[in-house]
Order: structure tokens, then sequence, then C-alpha cells
């Protein structure tokens, strides 16, 4: 046995980086290869390993502390005849992903091991190769007292989030943490399903210990303009923020043949023209799926339905309130059709004309907005094909609505032009599963083919 400094080896164009982890204490046993500390610069984040196997018995950095080529980390009782196979070579696992960027979904360990220029390809880490317990849906989380397996950039990601990777299961090959167990880890968390992370906030169930917003000097890199929020957005942001977290959203993407439909919309809209009611009345796609929406929703009760507020159960509502997405200049708001299921066709499109008027002009009542049991967001009028659509809490369920095109459809002898409507529908998947979610757009999809099913 021998004492020995353990020194940063080259790590490329980097001239001071930061230790933002301690992996190992004095008294642990490493070995060749294995992991030190993470340290993060200004464009990634990476993990730099020992040169040699022996007994931690000082270290010489702490959080925060800049390091460089050459600066010590710490001593270490080495083994005789253990130094790594290229000693002194460049850190082993480099984060793929920037600091400044959103993480993205990592790759494979050895995908991420990226040489540090000027120096040799280095080796890809050895890392120790914990006990393994299994969880809940084949996930794999490591047993007490083994470090989580993860890469820099999740380990990064997880800092953020204030998340604790021992209490997350991996899904990864040999239990690898990936950026979407932390994730699914979070929306289990702020719903009640799990323990807290490391520092989460415990009242009313919800919220994760976040990092500070980032405060910039934007300026000092062109010229810059402050243009306040909307009072409509500084209402809803935060009520988007707190949906998009809470509730773990699936979205199902379908589309429904609309040839018909539209032809039938036209006709009619030509038809109220001549009796003088089309000033009054325009009958728009959209009333057409409001109508066929209260369709589906009669035979899919759960998608008219709201859990309540510990979650245990849900409730059933016997009304069909269907809420629309209205673009205004300062921002989206929410118009609600009472009694969908009561009206007409013609009027709810009237209804959704004078609501849509009074939306613009600032004169809309809050209690025009209360009381959806189901929302449609539509952009068909924009563009797009498809999308996400944020869940309205307390609701468990909203529809999207991108732009209808025509495409080739085969009727079982040849491709005919037909026009295809883009459905997305985001749902709670606490409430609703994906075979649910799937049958509810097939079943929209054939009532917006053939508006008689509503008949049956």
């Amino acid at each position: 046995m021998s004492m020995m400094e353990i020194k940063v080896p080259d790590i490329g164009d980097f001239k001071e980086v930061e230790v933002i982890e301690l992996l190992v204490k004095p008294g642990d046993t490493v070995k060749a290869e294995q992991s030190l500390v993470t340290v993060e610069s200004d464009k990634a984040s990476m993990e730099i390993p020992s040169s040699h196997a022996g007994v931690v018995k000082e270290l010489k950095v702490k959080l925060g502390d800049k390091i460089a080529e050459g600066s010590v980390l710490l001593v270490l009782e080495a083994q005789e005849g253990a130094a790594a196979p290229a000693a002194g070579a460049a850190p082993a696992a480099a984060a793929a992903t920037p600091a400044s960027a959103p993480a993205s979904t990592p790759a494979p360990a050895a995908a991420q091991a990226a040489p540090a220029p000027a120096a040799p390809a280095p080796l890809p880490a050895v890392q120790p190769q914990p006990t393994m317990a299994f969880a809940a849906g084949g996930a794999v989380t490591p047993a007490a007292g083994h470090k989580p397996h993860a890469s820099p950039s999740v380990r990064k990601f997880a800092r953020e989030l204030g998340v604790d990777l021992a209490r997350v299961a991996g899904s990864g090959p040999k239990g690898r943490i990936v950026q979407q167990d932390v994730q699914a880890y979070v929306k289990s968390v702020v719903a009640g399903g799990l323990p807290a992370a490391t520092g989460a906030a415990a009242a009313g169930g919800a919220g994760v210990n976040l990092l500070p917003w980032p405060s910039l000097d934007f300026s000092k890199f062109g010229a810059t303009e402050v243009q306040p929020l909307s009072r409509i957005k500084k209402i809803s942001g935060p009520n988007l923020h707190r949906n998009w977290v809470m509730i773990p959203h699936v979205t199902q993407f379908d589309e429904a043949d609309i040839t018909e439909l539209e032809e039938f919309r036209k006709s009619s809209n030509a038809a109220l023209a001549k009796s003088g009611k089309g000033d009054k009345i325009k009958l728009t796609m959209l009333a057409f799926v409001i109508k066929s929406c209260v369709a589906a929703l009669k035979q899919f009760p759960a998608f008219n339905a709201s859990l309540d507020e510990k979650g245990e159960n849900l409730i059933l509502k016997q009304y069909y309130h269907i809420g629309f997405a209205a673009d205004t200049p300062n921002g989206l708001v929410v118009p609600v059709i009472k009694d969908a299921d009561k009206k007409g066709i013609a009027q709810i499109a009237e209804e959704m004309g004078s609501l849509s008027a009074q939306a613009r002009d600032g004169k809309l009542k809050p209690a025009d907005m209360q009381g959806a049991s189901f929302t449609i967001s539509s952009l068909g009028g924009i563009g797009g094909t498809a999308f996400t659509p944020i869940i309205n809490a307390p609701e468990v369920a909203i529809l999207g609505l991108s732009r209808s095109a025509i495409k080739p459809v085969w009727d079982g002898k040849q491709f005919a032009p037909r026009l295809m409507q883009p459905l997305s529908l985001s749902y709670d998947h606490r409430v609703i599963d994906g075979a649910m979610a799937a049958r509810f757009t097939v079943y929209l999809g054939e009532v917006l083919a053939d508006m008689r099913k509503t008949l049956l």
C-alpha cells in the first residue's frame, strides 16, 4: 500500500470547472476508473474517474470548488499494481446534453462516453454494479447502500428537480436510471403516490423543491425589450404549470373522416344564408365536434368526471358543460357551453359566436368560464397536425383539434380522397387507461363520420 494523490486528468478545452457532486467520501474503497466527482462547465457536466484502486483517505475538494487539470481531488491509499488501464485518461462519462439546454433522453453509457478534445479516446467508465431490487412495472431500484446507476446528465436533471436518485426506480439496462424515470417519479410525488423527494414541499401534497429561475442580464448578449405578460397569461400560467406537473398526462392521437360532415356543414350554411339567418348563425366544425363529444362522453362517463381532492373517488357528472378555447388579443380564455346535450348544433354555434365575441372584447363574465366538465382546444384554423393539450383541472381530459387535410384513404378497393380531422386527446392516466382513451377517440371518429349514430 502507498499513499498517492489523485489529480484531475486532461479534461479537454476547459480552463476551470465546478465540482457539483462528490461521489465518494473518506473510508470508501474505490476501483480503478470508478467515478470520484461530478464537475460542470458552461457546456456540459462530466464525471472524473480514479486512476487507481484503493481506499479514500482524504478529500481535497468540496462542493462548489473550481478545479482544473492537475488539481488534487483526494489522497488515496492505493493498492499495488492497481493502476487504471489508461492512467490520466479524460473523464469517462461526459454528459451529452449542454448545461444550458433541457436534458434529453440519455443515450446508452457507451454512446455517452465522448473523448475530450486533444486527448486520447477515453475508456468507458467502469461502474460498480449494485445489487438490484425489482419494483412495480419491471423497473429496477438500487438496494440500500448502493449508488444509483445514472449518467451525469440524468444526475444533473435530478438535482435541478430536487430528486434523490436513491428513491427512483431505473427502467434502463441493468437498472440504469433514465430521464423518463425521474420525470415519472416527480409526477408520482406531486400526485401523492410516492414519498417526497429530498427537500420536496409537503404542503397540499404538491410541489418539488425546484432551483430558482435563472436570472441573467440578457442585454450583454444583444439588444432586448421588456414586454409585460398580459393579465390573462399571468393568471393562466400558474394553473397550466400546476396542471402539467400534478396530472400524469398521456395523449392519444387519432383521425376522423369528416368528408360528409364538412359537405353537410357547407350546405347547411348556404341554406341559412338563403333564409336570412346566415348573418346571425354560422355553423363551424367545432360546433359539430362539441355535439359529437357529448355523445362520446355519454358512452364513456369517466371522461365527464373529476377526481376528489384526495384522489380516492371519481365524481361522475350528469351534466355536459363543454369548454372551448377562444383566442383573444391578450391570450386564450375558455368560455363554456352549458348543457350542450340539450342544445342543437345551430344553438351551440350561435352561443359560441356570442361568447367568442365577448371574449375578444374582454367582456366575459366569470360565470361564462366556470363549470366545464370537458374542454376542446381547436387550432384547426391556424394549422398543425397534432399537439398535446394540457388538461384543465379538475377535469380529467381535453380534446385538441388540428387542421383537417385531404388524404388518400383505402376503402377496400382503392385509395379515395377523404377529409381527415386530426384528434389529440390528453387524459389523466390516474383515471383513464390507454385502452379506454383509444376507444373514446375511435367512437368519436365514428360519430363525426356519421352523426346519425347520435340518434341510436
